[in-house]
């Protein structure tokens, strides 16, 4: 068996040591994520993430996947999906990674919904990078998940020979309505993932 693991950005990933994954099969991430870790393969395909990759070149050491785009034009070192997807980074990563050869594949970080407001309201943006160059603000609102879920939901029933296995926080249950209709994913918490894994 051949183990993938796709890693989002949401919160529910940050008590998650990345490094010992390594020992287990490929990692997929997304967007900022080069900062301080290096996946086997990177998916970015908002513009500014691309400008901010290529500024430290390090699509030119590494495998940065994107989609193309005029504004890339004379850019060395990406690879480019054709044709372009059209999608959002987190589930392109997950489609990257459906097309190698991998029985089981983990989904990290895909929470979907917002951080919970002061009132209890999941309505705040829910992503490890808010604060920081190129993302929303800490406590801005959240993104809209119906494109990640409709997304995630296709790559899914596109690969019925795939097992996915979505991690989600020991205290957030949630999984969109598209997801539940998908007969090879299911859902763990944090704290199953870490017993299973042994950290």
């Amino acid at each position: 068996m051949t183990v993938a693991f796709v890693i989002g950005n949401g919160t529910s990933r940050k008590d998650i040591d990345l490094y010992p994954l390594k020992n287990y099969g490929k990692i997929y991430a997304c967007n900022a994520m080069f900062r301080h870790f290096e996946p086997d393969y990177l998916v970015a395909v908002d513009v500014k993430m691309i400008l901010e990759i290529n500024q430290h070149k390090w699509q030119m050491e590494h495998e940065v996947w994107t989609n193309p785009n005029k504004q890339f034009h004379g850019m060395q070192g990406f690879r480019y999906f054709q044709p372009s997807k059209g999608w959002s980074s987190g589930p392109t990563a997950l489609w990257l990674a459906s097309t190698h050869a991998h029985d089981t594949i983990y989904i990290l970080g895909f929470d979907f919904h917002g951080e919970k407001d002061q009132h209890g309201n999941r309505s705040v943006v829910n992503n490890l990078y808010a604060g920081t160059h190129n993302y929303k603000k800490v406590g801005d609102p959240a993104t809209y998940f119906g494109n990640w879920e409709r997304q995630t939901a296709s790559t899914c029933d596109a690969h019925p020979g795939k097992r996915y296995i979505r991690i989600v926080a020991d205290d957030d249950d949630f999984v969109p309505k598209q997801l539940k209709k998908c007969t090879n994913l299911s859902h763990i918490t944090v704290s199953e993932f870490k017993r299973y894994y042994d950290f």
